[in-house]
């Protein structure tokens, strides 16, 4: 009877636990309603979470948030697949009071949680299917293997120059040719711990081209499917976007309609500049720092190789670099790009440039 009355009673009720997640134990602070009810520890898994509010809060609606981490998505949507309404958030968007600021602990950032969650003070960030984020994730395993193997030429190249040792004018350096490579292999320094270290250093060079050379195959395999081959098709009628940045572009935006306008869309890239704005006095500063990285970066490489092919984004990048220098002008020409992207995207048509006539 008692139980019954309790099931009556959250009959309506709207429970909000926010949660903050480490890998030893997760702190939550629960609001019914806009009260606050109570904090505790548990153990770091979903289902002990789902499991307490189903037992404590029976009949009631179920909401939780967590900032995103370490742990990506799986608490999500395990939360989802045991019916509580689950969001993740960017940490950086969660109201914070001056107080909250200075005394920050885990008791704090899940009642500071639960509380905006209970208020509808967050705004939710979008959560990719399993197959989306797996696709980006392989993508983004190759851009990262790109990065490792430029600071592996840079190291050999240091280590060469540290040595007194120049490159024969007939070996071609700038794209590390297997000739190249097999010079590096015979080349002895002047003792044999440095000769080891850069041996060391040319067997990781050697490891991260067959690592690239897999991932390269393995995406361009992935971009023949029926999810990606129509899309792929699209980018590459815009000058300066190749099959594997098409793939890039894909996966890390992977649905456009999520972006309700350009704005919003080159915000998510990178590619608004940071504005301080009181009364008159209006400061814009420079590129923001709350980007995608490898879209961005990826977008900037686009636009170097289309002012060289698009005499419509040369011209423009002429007269933007007489005003603000090249790497500005850079970014402005990256943002045509996105704009060029999120046309064919949206209309679902290959991009044909307007011709002055």
């Amino acid at each position: 009877m008692c139980a019954q009355s309790n099931i009556q009673d959250r009959q309506g009720q709207h429970v909000y636990a926010g949660f903050d997640v480490a890998k030893k134990s997760w702190h939550v602070s629960i609001h019914v309603g806009s009260q606050f009810y109570r904090s505790f520890t548990q153990p770091p898994r979903a289902e002990v979470l789902g499991t307490y509010l189903q037992h404590n809060f029976p009949g009631a609606t179920h909401h939780s948030v967590y900032e995103a981490g370490f742990c990506g998505y799986g608490p999500h949507r395990e939360l989802l697949a045991m019916h509580v309404e689950n969001v993740v958030v960017h940490p950086a968007d969660v109201p914070t009071t001056d107080k909250e600021h200075r005394r920050k602990n885990d008791p704090v950032d899940s009642r500071k949680l639960s509380r905006s969650l209970s208020l509808g003070e967050l705004r939710p960030l979008y959560v990719p299917s399993q197959q989306a984020e797996q696709d980006r994730m392989l993508v983004r395993m190759r851009y990262s293997f790109v990065k490792k193997q430029t600071r592996c030429k840079l190291q050999i190249k240091s280590l060469l120059a540290f040595s007194g040792i120049s490159i024969p004018a007939d070996m071609d350096e700038r794209y590390w040719s297997r000739r190249f490579i097999a010079w590096l292999q015979q080349l002895r320094l002047a003792t044999d711990t440095g000769t080891s270290a850069l041996h060391a250093l040319v067997e990781e060079l050697l490891f991260l081209r067959t690592q690239l050379a897999a991932f390269t195959r393995q995406i361009r395999r992935l971009s023949q499917s029926e999810v990606y081959q129509r899309l792929v098709t699209l980018l590459r009628t815009i000058v300066g976007i190749s099959e594997l940045s098409a793939m890039l572009i894909l996966t890390e935006i992977i649905d456009i309609l999520r972006f309700r306008d350009q704005e919003h869309l080159a915000s998510y890239a990178g590619l608004v500049p940071d504005e301080h704005s009181s009364g008159d006095l209006q400061k814009v500063g420079r590129i923001s720092r709350r980007r995608n990285p490898a879209l961005r970066a990826q977008l900037v490489e686009c636009a170097w190789i289309s002012i060289r092919n698009d005499p419509s984004l040369a011209l423009a990048f002429e007269r933007l670099s007489h005003r603000m220098g090249k790497h500005k002008a850079i970014i402005r020409i990256a943002r045509k790009l996105l704009n060029r992207i999120r046309f064919v995207l949206i209309h679902q048509q290959p991009y044909k440039p307007v011709v002055a006539g």
